[in-house]
């Protein structure tokens, strides 16, 4: 029998969609014959393209869910869900938008204030607004309760210091969400005294430092704030509060498509390098293929759960640890099927060498898989 606080039913007809897959489809074919974009591993975070994400927003696939009123266009989270779903599989360089698009503007909505609201969601809908998420800290892993970022009460705001790692896009991005201690630690209750701010990365004494991949590439960052003046009107939901924000957060950061796409890309490359032969047939290209099309299914059934505002924060944990494992293993599989092979075609090459550089950030970022797991077993009450 199904659980429910593991597998939240599919409670549409998923052929619904299937006008606007195809129109995303046209969309991406035209894209890739015009030469506008070049399949890529990991498009959601390496693939910033300022006027491609302007392009999306100006077709209406920006914002979907982000209500009327406040410049969206008030779809569900399945139909943006297909538009991310192809998007993602074809490769497509949507990094600038992604995080505001998908994490930023629904916590808006629970959390923010009709201020900030006003402010940032009409921007985050027309492609012109970009967030990152300032969680992460040296030699805190995935242990989130033991942020060290501290928020000191002065008049008319808050004072923020401290350092956040592993931030993506922050040295393009116009702000992001800071966790942040707004009371010391009690060490029966350390998960209390967290608080959400809404930092603006052009501020004085914001230190934004690249971190640089071993392939070269750079979208980490390093981010220290040293005394940095943060305005009441810019504290994100409730003091006190950040713990439970964050938990919400996550559900929308670790279900979506890119759990299990970022290397989709270099599967449907794959495929085609042995149906001409480049590389050799193997059967194993099947059970990658199955293993996607069950993920789809998970991740689908989850953004279902959140559109009706159900909690899946154990779904999505589930979704996270699967789909991270298979993107890495996707990755491992084209590596060595090709290792005995003659010179195979430089971009498809160069696929590879992406997703080997990547592979061992899947299964850490949006919480390591381990942590995951906790939170599975805690989630279906497991000792």
């Amino acid at each position: 029998m199904r659980d429910p606080r593991l597998v939240p039913p599919i409670a549409s007809d998923p052929h619904d969609m299937d006008d606007l897959r195809a129109e995303v489809r046209q969309f991406v074919d035209a894209q890739f014959a015009d030469g506008r974009i070049t399949p890529r591993i990991d498009s959601w975070l390496t693939g910033w393209h300022e006027d491609f994400s302007r392009t999306l927003a100006d077709r209406g696939w920006v914002g979907m869910t982000i209500p009327i009123e406040y410049g969206g266009h008030g779809r569900s989270h399945l139909e943006r869900f297909v538009v991310t779903e192809e998007l993602l599989a074809a490769g497509a360089p949507v990094a600038a938008h992604w995080i505001a698009d998908r994490q930023i503007a629904p916590s808006l909505l629970l959390y923010g204030t009709e201020f900030q609201k006003r402010k940032y969601l009409p921007e985050i809908a027309r492609g012109e607004c970009y967030f990152a998420i300032g969680m992460s800290e040296p030699d805190s892993g995935s242990d989130l309760a033991s942020v060290r970022t501290k928020a000191t009460r002065v008049d008319d705001g808050w004072v923020l210091s401290g350092t956040k790692v592993w931030t993506s896009g922050a040295h393009h991005a116009h702000a992001f969400i800071c966790l942040a201690r707004t009371t010391p630690v009690d060490p029966a209750h350390r998960h209390d005294g967290l608080s959400q701010f809404i930092v603006d990365l052009c501020s004085p004494r914001v230190d934004i430092r690249p971190i640089v991949s071993m392939h070269g590439g750079h979208h980490f960052n390093e981010v220290i704030l040293n005394d940095v003046f943060v305005a009441d009107d810019m504290v994100f939901g409730t003091i006190g509060s950040g713990w439970q924000q964050v938990t919400s957060e996550l559900s929308f950061e670790r279900s979506g498509p890119e759990r299990f796409l970022s290397t989709f890309p270099l599967l449907a490359d794959t495929a085609e390098q042995m149906r001409t032969g480049a590389v050799p047939r193997h059967p194993d290209l099947g059970r990658y293929l199955a293993r996607t099309t069950g993920l789809h299914q998970m991740s689908t059934a989850v953004a279902g759960a959140l559109g009706r505002h159900e909690p899946a924060d154990v779904a999505a944990a589930v979704v996270k640890v699967l789909g991270t494992t298979t993107e890495g293993d996707i990755a491992d599989f084209a590596d060595v099927i090709t290792g005995d092979t003659g010179p195979t075609p430089r971009r498809y090459r160069a696929m590879i060498d992406d997703a080997a550089a990547q592979r061992p950030g899947f299964t850490l970022r949006g919480g390591t898989n381990e942590v995951l797991r906790g939170v599975i077993a805690r989630g279906l009450g497991m000792r």
